[in-house]
């Protein structure tokens, strides 16, 4: 920007998007300086290199504002957990779908955790009964991004919603 461009030639380009051709440097700092802006070298590796008539400042205040509204557009995934035992009942099991089928809809993910606990750990079976459960019950808002797996004392799934909002 302005004095630190060490090129001794530049294409040079006003602020309006018209082409001035091929200048030397100290011509187009002046160009800047009447018009009261900064000579912005925008392409760096061109020979010769590419410098713009612009005003930085506002150029980088429309750049932040741009930032801004696309992360605010932008929906962050958010993993909710729900966790059973290999005891739960079927009402209680329906229960918590019920809130996982919420998170899914608002678009999160759901991991869904059965711990085993004490003698519990020698029938997983139960636990991937429970599981299946769950996969029935929510198959028509979700996909299943990660099968029942065994991680310590705990069987975990992890479900994606259909679609994303």
């Amino acid at each position: 920007m302005n004095e630190a461009i060490r090129a001794p030639v530049v294409r040079l380009i006003d602020a309006d998007g018209t082409q001035l051709g091929i200048v030397d440097r100290q011509k187009a700092l002046s160009i800047a300086r009447e018009r009261g802006l900064d000579l912005v070298e925008v392409a760096p590796n061109a020979s010769p290199p590419v410098c713009r008539v612009m005003d930085y400042g506002k150029y980088r205040y429309e750049q932040s504002k741009k930032e801004r509204t696309s992360r605010k557009k932008q929906h962050t995934i958010v993993v909710k957990e729900i966790r059973l035992s290999p005891r739960t009942e079927l009402h209680d099991i329906e229960t918590k779908c019920r809130h996982a089928r919420e998170f899914l809809e608002q678009g999160n993910k759901v991991k869904v955790t059965v711990r085993f606990r004490g003698r519990e750990m020698t029938k997983q079976a139960f636990g991937a009964q429970v599981m299946q459960k769950v996969k029935e019950l929510l198959q028509d808002v979700s996909k299943v991004e990660k099968g029942p797996e065994m991680e310590g004392y705990s069987m975990v799934m992890v479900l994606a919603p259909l679609r994303t909002n």
